[in-house]
């Protein structure tokens, strides 16, 4: 398993979510942070969501 981590972002910068997830796979881990801003209801937030090696499966402004 890799972990993952989602931040989630206020207009003025602070967090409002700062999670790691869990995961087997890029795919797996990116229906997880989806699931899990829709659940929260941040989809509409400024969001990031990366991988351990950097990569980033999610993001929104």
């Amino acid at each position: 398993m890799k972990t993952y981590k989602l931040t989630v972002f206020e207009k003025n910068g602070s967090k409002l979510l700062d999670e790691s997830v869990q995961a087997a796979s890029d795919e797996e881990a990116k229906k997880v942070g989806e699931n899990m801003l829709a659940e929260k209801g941040y989809l509409d937030h400024t969001h990031r969501f990366t991988s351990p090696l950097g990569k980033l499966l999610l993001f929104h402004v």
